[in-house]
């Protein structure tokens, strides 16, 4: 039996994800969607790749790697990709005006604890 809090640990590592990039080869692994139409997300600027230089290795940021995940969820669930990126755009700005406003409250709510200190 696992322990679920130990699994979503990993998801609560802000640093680690901070420092998350990988490969094309590495996310065409964990995810099962070919190198090929990962390339071809990123042509219709679906996807962004962090590059180095010139010809370098496609390398993908935790927020790509995300969206990979749900856009092949939304096909999956019948969605065309134009729709399937489209809902995925809608639910990262949704997602950080969330933690936007979350790191707005903490921000106040530790300098109203430095105060009454």
């Amino acid at each position: 039996m696992t322990n679920n809090n130990s699994s979503n640990d990993v998801l609560l590592d802000f640093n680690l994800l901070s420092r998350l990039v990988v490969g094309i080869g590495e996310v065409s692994d964990m995810t099962g969607i070919p190198r090929r139409k990962i390339r071809y997300w990123e042509e219709k600027g679906i996807i962004q790749s962090e590059k180095d230089a010139e010809g370098s290795t496609r390398r993908y940021n935790y927020i790509n790697i995300k969206k990979v995940l749900l856009i092949k969820e939304l096909l999956e669930d019948g969605y065309t990709l134009d729709a399937a990126a489209q809902k995925v755009e809608l639910r990262m700005k949704s997602m950080n005006e969330t933690f936007r406003q979350l790191a707005k409250f903490m921000d106040k709510d530790l300098s109203t604890n430095d105060l009454k200190e």
